[in-house]
């Protein structure tokens, strides 16, 4: 029987030394909000000690009242938890601000990692709304140029002082940063992001660039939708449902370890509280294996998240992006 191990079990060390879980729960709500709060608890019974939430999702309540239960009954400690959150584009101009709602919301002292959520800058309000500001063409507001701004930076600066200045947060990082954007970054900050979180799976093995990039910088790659978000089409592949079969393990668990065995973080959500409970184990897929999933991405490349957030970035395959249309060139 080929080995497997428990995900749940497996570490890594950030660049700042801090540990994080290779494994977590995201908190994306697929229907009722509400819902999370029994997702968190379940998984946290399961194993999980990652729990990846932010103020746009409309979870941290229910994600606080998890932890709070859970804390009560003895079942794990505050520190035994790694908690992220991020700041919306539409908050962009307070995250400091963004950052107490939050940790209100939760019940927290602290988050282990803040991130900034997307590269851009939206028009909201002084308490980030609306979160999807329109013009009256009905496209995106935006505060910044999306494609050539730069007010990117000084809200990722913002987040340095919140680190160096307050108790709120133990790490930064960023969120869907493009190569061209994180080689914006990197030359006018003091503090390195400790983690890069992208949508990233088998089928977008082609931003491989990006991915040495950021681990060249000492910069972890955490991947969300890494089942292909809704419907997890990723699962239903015939290549995934063999190894699955191999190891005897879930199709989930494959891409699981496609990840974490690479040293990428990984994400799941999931409604299915009895699926939640069965995605821990880390089948050791071997060399070839993993190379055999990349090159699904080579022979049929697709991305499943293409929120208008993500025009002008700069990401490879972003269906209805024209902004970033440039960049396809380079």
């Amino acid at each position: 029987m080929p080995e497997v191990t428990k995900a749940t079990d497996v570490y890594f060390t950030l660049n700042n030394g801090k540990k994080i879980p290779a494994l977590g729960l995201g908190t994306v709500p697929s229907g009722d909000p509400s819902g999370v709060k029994d997702q968190v608890k379940t998984a946290v019974k399961a194993g999980f000690r990652l729990i990846d939430t932010a103020w746009y999702y409309g979870t941290e309540k229910y994600v606080g009242e998890a932890l709070k239960e859970l804390f009560e009954e003895g079942v794990v400690k505050r520190e035994d938890i790694f908690i992220t959150t991020k700041v919306w584009p539409s908050f962009y101009h307070n995250p400091e601000k963004s950052l107490n709602q939050s940790l209100e919301t939760l019940g927290l002292d602290y988050v282990d990692l803040f991130l900034q959520h997307w590269p851009i800058a939206l028009s909201g309000d002084e308490n980030g709304k609306p979160p999807g500001p329109k013009d009256e063409n009905g496209n995106l507001k935006y505060d910044d140029d999306p494609v050539n701004g730069t007010k990117f930076i000084e809200v990722y600066k913002n987040l340095e002082k919140i680190l160096e200045t307050t108790n709120k947060t133990k790490s930064i990082g960023i969120s869907n940063y493009s190569l061209d954007r994180l080689k914006k970054l990197l030359p006018e900050i003091k503090i390195t992001p400790v983690v890069n979180q992208i949508e990233f799976h088998p089928q977008l093995s082609q931003q491989k660039d990006l991915i040495e990039f950021s681990e060249k910088n000492n910069i972890r790659i955490e991947c969300y939708s890494g089942y292909g978000g809704t419907g997890a089409p990723l699962l239903k592949l015939p290549l995934v449902k063999d190894l699955a079969s191999k190891y005897n393990v879930t199709e989930n668990e494959i891409i699981n370890a496609y990840d974490i065995l690479e040293g990428r973080i990984i994400i799941p959500r999931s409604s299915n509280l009895e699926r939640i409970k069965n995605i821990t184990k880390l089948p050791q897929l071997t060399k070839d294996e993993l190379k055999q999933l990349d090159q699904l991405g080579e022979k049929d490349p697709k991305r499943y998240v293409n929120d208008p957030w993500g025009y002008g970035i700069g990401f490879k395959g972003w269906e209805g992006d024209k902004l970033s249309e440039p960049f396809e060139k380079k």
